[in-house]
């Protein structure tokens, strides 16, 4: 359990997060176009795996001061079959929810989603299968404190709905919304993390 001490600064990764998102805006920016464009083209197939190679460009970023480049994108196709298994089992499971009511379903999209927030950098950084990522994540968000967990990914998607309601918005909120979530993966267990990597059944 952690300490007042150890409870999240989201002034300080805001900050941090929104000077290293206008630093790097122009490849962020081409890089989340291409991400868009490539998922729309293929009606999402290569979403998952293309946000993989996305966090870990920014993560790089995050911790060498790297600039992201566009072949990040494709740098995980390693990854394509167990991300799209976890796409379509995620799809038939809100589908489902949908099928029976509006909040089954959207409470499904919400669990997933929440217990998922960090299976992406976890896989690629830390090289673990989807099914140890799945639990290492939920882990993270469910041992660590909560509250500020809930409202990490509160901050995450809300930027992402607000880039996503506005013209183009997506280019600007996507980038700001992923450096922030991998700011905060990185204190909890990067190099200057707190918590010790055994914490989270690596």
């Amino acid at each position: 359990m952690e300490t007042g001490e150890d409870r999240l600064s989201f002034k300080d990764h805001l900050e941090k997060s929104w000077k290293l998102t206008i630093k790097y805006i122009a490849p962020l920016i081409i890089m989340t176009l291409v991400m868009f464009l490539a998922c729309f083209l293929t009606l999402g197939v290569l979403s998952f795996v293309m946000m993989a190679g996305y966090f870990q460009s920014i993560l790089q970023m995050l911790r060498e001061g790297r600039e992201p480049q566009l072949k990040d994108l494709f740098s995980y196709m390693r990854l394509f079959f167990p991300l799209l298994g976890f796409t379509v089992v995620v799809f038939i499971a809100a589908l489902i929810g949908f099928s029976l009511f509006f909040l089954p379903g959207l409470a499904v999209v919400l669990a997933v989603s929440y217990c998922c927030l960090f299976m992406l950098p976890l896989m690629t950084d830390k090289n673990l299968g989807l099914m140890k990522a799945i639990k290492a994540s939920y882990s993270m968000v469910m041992e660590a404190n909560m509250t500020d967990m809930v409202a990490v990914y509160l901050i995450f998607i809300g930027l992402m709905a607000i880039g996503s309601s506005v013209f183009i918005g997506f280019l600007l909120t996507q980038p700001f919304a992923s450096v922030f979530l991998l700011s905060v993966y990185e204190e909890k267990i990067g190099a200057e993390g707190r918590a010790a990597v055994h914490t989270y059944n690596f």
